[in-house]
């Protein structure tokens, strides 16, 4: 009973704006295409990575994401491009979002600045099969909405070979559809700026913090803070919080100089939804030398 309860706080929150938050990504240093598109190609290979994140696990209709995303480099470096899947589901609502994205990026020996566009469709689709209202009769409610909006996105980025920073607008465009009658906000423009930095303590041990800032109008801005050591430059556990009231772990291995994996674990505190309803996070990554100039060398970012 409590879960239903607490289901319909956080769909009542959300039903009449719907997307008014991006999905949460607390893995985004492993691959920051999800938020910025200047990341695509950077790394000088082609990269694919999938993700998938459970949180507040135990509540009914509680938010479950998924992405998958595709990017390499081209013209001996110069250029990248990619594509990007994400579906997020909380409650009655599913939204889907297919984007391209295009980079181009300038060497400057010990770092690269890379510029970044993307483009793509924001799908919105409330089940109201799926909700459970006061009022059956409310046209609000008692019928499926289901609309598709366009929407471009830029960002910029720098990157050594021990330290990232980028600042990026995803989705630029504010989205307003008729429901009812109603003009209902869909999506909101939101800000990343995004931090990480390895500290080498030796040459076995390195340290790694990071952060990600998120602001939106009318909300307030949303901060991770973490902390890594990474051991041999192949397994890498750390710890982290959200705006001081989640808290979670984090660990990543490399099983190959292609292949990593990654696996945070997350606490909400009393201060948000309470610690019985922990979050999961899994993270694939593939890197592939496809062309000549392609280089899968060690990189923390």
């Amino acid at each position: 009973m409590k879960k239903n309860i607490l289901c319909a706080v956080l769909i009542s929150l959300v039903s009449s704006s719907y997307s008014q938050q991006e999905p949460i990504f607390a893995n985004y240093l492993s691959n920051p295409l999800v938020l910025n598109p200047a990341y695509a190609g950077i790394n000088n290979v082609f990269n694919a990575s999938v993700s998938y994140r459970s949180q507040w696990g135990g509540i009914d209709g509680s938010p479950n994401t998924a992405s998958f995303s595709g990017h390499s480099s081209f013209l001996d470096n110069k250029v990248g491009a990619g594509l990007l899947f994400v579906t997020d589901r909380l409650g009655a609502q599913t939204n889907t979002y297919v984007s391209a994205a295009g980079s181009y990026k300038i060497d400057f020996g010990d770092f690269v600045f890379s510029f970044g566009m993307q483009a793509g469709i924001l799908r919105f689709n409330e089940d109201a099969s799926e909700l459970t209202v006061f009022d059956p009769d409310d046209p609000f409610f008692n019928q499926d909405n289901t609309f598709s909006k366009f929407n471009i996105g830029t960002g910029f980025a720098l990157k050594g070979d021990n330290f990232f920073v980028g600042l990026s607008v995803p989705r630029l465009v504010n989205n307003v559809e008729e429901i009812e009658g109603l003009d209902t906000e869909v999506y909101n423009r939101h800000f990343y700026l995004t931090l990480g930095y390895v500290y080498e303590l030796n040459s076995v041990v390195a340290l790694r913090p990071s952060a990600i800032l998120r602001a939106v109008g009318d909300a307030p801005a949303s901060i991770d803070l973490s902390g890594s050591v990474i051991f041999n430059d192949k397994y890498t556990a750390g710890i982290l919080t959200r705006n001081f009231n989640t808290y979670g772990l984090m660990a990543q291995m490399i099983i190959s100089d292609k292949l990593r994996f990654g696996y945070i674990f997350e606490i909400p505190s009393d201060q948000s939804v309470g610690n019985s309803f922990n979050s999961h996070e899994i993270t694939l990554m593939l890197d592939l030398e496809v062309f000549d100039f392609h280089n899968t060398g060690q990189r923390y970012f």
